[in-house]
């Protein structure tokens, strides 16, 4: 059975729902406290939260404790690693994502749903979407204002865009550039999002757009 570890460090609060969403995308998942070893997992979700009350910078402690050193190792080996939120902001911290998340263009908290366009759908987190395809997850942050000195060099994964999967002005809620929302490192293999997939995995929650993320991961784990 294919298993991932869900890395919980002090002020992690989203790890009980990205737990509940790999199981109920097929998968196996365990909730990892950031001092154990992640031996034996075939992958590594940073899920979303406050990791040490984003003191200094948001992701900038959580990102220099030693076991990011194993999350490196992941990387390293093609093994898929995704960054939710603050653990988009701890993977850019690391040096496992290029660019930096800054505060939102309008200095405020955001929390609402968006639609974004799927911009790349050969990674081992979007093989489950079709190309160019319009999805609705929620946000939650206040530096999600992604940014990159040359963006061509950027792979983009998902864009903010309106309900049709056009990428405008008007629909860029942090001021991130060309409405970047995620991106991955060149190989695909770990990626970062400010939209929360584990949020949007029940029609309940008010979409289930985001389930296809661990679907996607388990799938691919498996071939």
């Amino acid at each position: 059975m294919v298993k991932f570890a869900v890395v919980v460090f002090p002020g992690t609060n989203c790890d009980f729902e990205t737990e509940r969403a790999i199981r109920k995308a097929g998968a196996e998942a365990e909730r990892v406290w950031y001092k154990r070893s992640l031996k034996d997992f075939d992958g590594v979700i940073l899920p979303g939260g406050f990791s040490y009350a984003d003191y200094l910078r948001a992701g900038a402690i959580a990102a220099r404790q030693e076991i990011m050193e194993e999350v490196k190792e992941f990387a390293r080996e093609g093994r898929p690693v995704l960054g939710i939120c603050n653990g988009f902001q701890i993977l850019t911290e690391a040096g496992l994502l290029p660019g930096a998340l800054r505060p939102n263009k309008i200095p405020r908290f955001l929390c609402r749903w968006v639609h974004l366009r799927v911009a790349d759908n050969e990674t081992p987190f979007t093989s489950l979407y079709e190309p160019g395809e319009a999805i609705r997850m929620p946000i939650a942050h206040a530096e999600g204002n992604y940014y990159t000195e040359d963006p061509s060099k950027v792979r983009v994964v998902f864009q903010y865009s309106d309900e049709k999967g056009n990428v405008t002005e008007k629909a860029n809620p942090n001021g991130s550039v060309l409405n970047i929302a995620a991106v991955a490192n060149e190989k695909g293999n770990v990626l970062g999002t400010m939209p929360h997939p584990e949020r949007a995995s029940d029609r309940f929650l008010g979409s289930e757009d985001g389930l296809r993320v661990f679907k996607s991961m388990a799938e691919w784990v498996r071939r």
